[in-house]
Formats: structure tokens, C-alpha cells, sequence
């Protein structure tokens, strides 16, 4: 097995490389004196502040025992003091924020909790496409449908993100994880939050209890993976689904918003094969109205969400590709993309637009000298070239020897 993967992934590694090197140490002393040494920006404040305002929040209001919550997080605080943990837990944490407040969503009094809209995507879905969308493919149902929209939703949707991080990590540049996990923490931390501030009830409650109002103190319904539980004789979503930690989070689906995430990854990592996540992700559109979990505003929100998360994550955090390199241990550097050089109004001295315009005079100069000399012959190769080359030399030591005159030069402002 080492052989194998000394000659797939360690191969092509340049000599002397060390940038897609993990870190192995269990010194603690050496995340000290990195923290020494950091230097708090702008952007990382507000990162860690709003994480750590979140998790301050999940502190104080989970409900389980304090010495437990003191525990969890001294563990956590361990983890990422080691340096050979830390490379991973850290970067990771705004996924653990994420879960953390998800799972302590259950707890939330009622009293406090903005009211449950029941009639408001089921209007929304019929003003932007002329019906339920859900409704209508979840008319005609049979196994053989049922098994297909039961492996991405049932299946893919949970152990994606696992696999999709391997591969990223195997595959991608060095330090994309970091931005994988940056970028899908966010995304699933947004969503849960605009879940918790406008909840919504799922198409599946509209098929059990109609238009009518709905109470925190309902259970959650399977909707269609029932009958996988009906065929498989467990009880796995059903038990799952009831009790759920947020029951009416129809809006956005973070459903939609991990597979788009995946596949926008992926895409971004194997260009080619962007068909086919493409098709992952609209299989998994199909399969989440066709189980009656969203309508399909819903996914379309969870598609904009991350969608948006990603171009952010992209510009500021993720590596840039190189198409002819297929692992980490091939980069030889890691270059990141350039907000400012990109930018088309930003001008750069060298740009041809805002070279220096030679003075009247020697421009009268050069064209007498071209007038006078002899014209080039089609047929002479080098001759034409040569003028072309002396031609272009002129040009430069004008510009360069340019001296000030009565009519001053002309200058592009960008």
C-alpha cells in the first residue's frame, strides 16, 4: 500500500518542498509561539468574534449540565493547543459551531420563538412557478422510485462531506480543507440560524395536516423515507426525523446547500467533470420534493446560500489550481488569488496605456527617417523584420529621451 501511494500521490513531489507538509508535533509550546507572534486582522476578528459570540451562546443555553459543558469545551480547547490536532480542529471550527448551536436548537422556549409560517412557501411556490412543484412529483409513487430518491437524500447527504474532504485533501492544493470547512461551516451555520428566525413547515406537513397552524410541540414526520423504513423494517428515519432539532427548517435547505457546496468544490478542484456534479446536485433537488422534505424555493435558497459563501471563500481563502497537478505533495507552492490585481480599474505602470507619449518633435523625426528609407520587399524576410525591430527601437528611445515641450503629453486616468 506505500508503494502504491509513493507512486500516485509522492511522485511528482518537488525537491525541497515542505508546503504540503502536516504537522506532527504534540508541543503545545509551539501554538504559544505562534499566538505570540500572530497579528489579529480585521477580517479574523470579526471571524472569531462572531464564532465566539455563537459558541458563548450555545454555553449559556444548552441545557445540559454545566461541569459537562465546562468539559466539552476544555477538551476542544486541548485539541487545539496540540499543533497535531489543532491543524484540523481548528480550521474546523466554524462546522463545530455550527452543530453545536443546531443541536441546542431543541431547546429554545417556545415563548421566545418567532410564530411557524405554514402558508407562506406553499404561496411563494405557486406565485414563482404556477404549482406545488412537491405535490406534483410526489403524485405518483413506486419502489423503484422511492430507493432512487432514498441514496442521495438518505444516503450521499450525510457521508459526502466526509468523502468530498479526503478527496479535496488528497487531490487539491494545500490548505483547501481549511477552506472547505470554512466555507461549509458557514453555510450550514447561516442556515440554521435563518431557520431558527423564520421557520417554516415542510410540504410534508401541508399532506398531514393541511393549512392549519402549526406548535413547536408537533414532531417531525420522515415524509417519504418512511416507506424506507417500511422496507428495510427499521425504524431509522422515522426516529430521526420525529425528533429532530429543528423540525420546521424548510427555508433554506441544507440539503440543497451541502450538495451544491460539494459539487461547487469539486468543480473547482475537477473542472472537467463539472457535468456530473451537476447532476448530483439536481438528483438530489428531484429526490428531496419527490420525499416531500422542500419545496423548491427551498432549495433554490440553499443553492444562493452557498453559492455565495463559495465566491467569497474562493477570493479570500482557497489556493489557486494548477490543472497539471493531481495531489497536494505536486505543489511547490501554494498562490492565492489577488483581489487587487484583478481588479480592472487598478493601473499598473507597465500597462500600454499609460506609457509616456513622445514629445511632437521626435515623433516628426522618426517618420522623416521612415519617409526617407527604403520601402520593405514582401519577399525579404529579414529585412522586414529587421526595420520592424529598428523601428520598434526608435520608438522605445524616443519615449525614453523624451524632453518636456509646449504641448504637454496626454495621460490615461484609470
Amino acid at each position: 500500500m506505500s508503494n502504491v501511494f509513493q507512486r500516485v500521490f509522492l511522485s511528482r513531489r518537488p525537491a525541497g518542498s515542505r508546503v504540503a507538509d502536516l504537522e506532527t508535533s504534540l508541543d503545545p509550546s509551539l501554538t504559544l509561539r505562534k499566538l505570540r507572534n500572530y497579528t489579529l486582522s480585521t477580517a479574523d476578528a470579526c471571524h472569531y468574534g462572531f464564532l465566539g459570540s455563537v459558541l458563548l451562546f450555545v454555553f449559556v443555553m444548552n441545557p445540559a449540565a454545566w461541569i459537562a459543558k465546562i468539559a466539552v469545551y476544555l477538551v476542544f480547547g486541548v485539541l487545539f493547543m496540540l499543533p497535531a490536532t489543532s491543524q484540523f480542529f481548528f480550521n474546523a471550527l466554524p462546522i463545530f459551531t455550527w452543530l453545536a448551536l443546531y443541536f441546542t436548537s431543541s431547546s429554545f422556549s417556545a415563548e421566545h420563538r418567532p410564530p411557524i409560517t405554514v402558508q407562506v412557501l406553499p404561496a411563494i411556490e405557486t406565485i414563482l412557478y404556477g404549482d406545488n412543484l412537491s405535490d406534483i412529483l410526489a403524485a405518483s409513487l413506486n419502489k423503484p422510485l422511492d430507493f432512487l430518491a432514498w441514496i442521495p437524500y438518505g444516503l450521499f447527504h450525510f457521508g459526502a462531506p466526509f468523502v468530498v474532504a479526503i478527496i479535496l485533501f488528497l487531490c487539491g492544493p494545500p490548505t483547501i480543507l481549511r477552506g472547505y470547512a470554512f466555507a461549509f461551516g458557514y453555510m450550514n451555520l447561516f442556515g440554521v440560524m435563518s431557520q431558527n428566525l423564520f421557520p417554516a413547515a415542510p410540504p410534508w406537513y401541508k399532506i398531514l395536516y393541511g393549512l392549519s397552524p402549526a406548535n413547536y410541540a408537533m414532531k417531525g414526520s420522515p415524509g417519504g423515507l418512511g416507506r424506507i423504513d417500511q422496507y428495510l423494517g427499521i425504524s431509522l428515519y422515522t426516529d430521526g426525523f420525529s425528533n429532530s432539532a429543528v423540525i420546521f427548517g424548510a427555508l433554506p435547505s441544507l440539503h440543497s446547500g451541502c450538495s451544491t457546496m460539494e459539487a461547487l468544490f469539486f468543480s473547482y478542484v475537477f473542472p472537467k467533470l463539472t457535468p456530473l456534479f451537476i447532476f448530483y446536485v439536481c438528483w438530489l433537488w428531484w429526490s428531496t420534493m419527490y420525499l416531500t422534505h422542500h419545496y423548491f424555493v427551498d432549495l433554490i435558497a440553499g443553492s444562493v446560500l452557498s453559492y455565495a459563501i463559495f465566491q467569497y471563500t474562493k477570493y479570500f481563502h482557497l489556493p489557486l489550481t494548477e490543472p497539471s497537478e493531481y495531489s497536494r505533495w505536486s505543489y511547490a507552492e501554494v498562490k492565492k488569488f489577488s483581489v487587487w490585481l484583478a481588479d480592472p480599474l487598478n493601473t499598473d505602470a507597465n500597462d500600454i496605456e499609460n506609457i509616456v507619449v513622445p514629445a511632437r518633435a521626435d515623433m516628426e523625426l522618426e517618420l522623416n527617417s521612415m519617409e526617407n528609407s527604403e520601402p520593405p520587399s514582401i519577399f525579404d524576410h529579414d529585412r522586414s523584420v529587421s526595420r520592424s525591430s529598428a523601428t520598434s527601437n526608435t520608438s522605445v528611445e524616443a519615449q525614453s529621451e523624451a524632453v518636456p515641450s509646449s504641448r504637454p503629453a496626454k495621460h490615461r486616468i484609470d
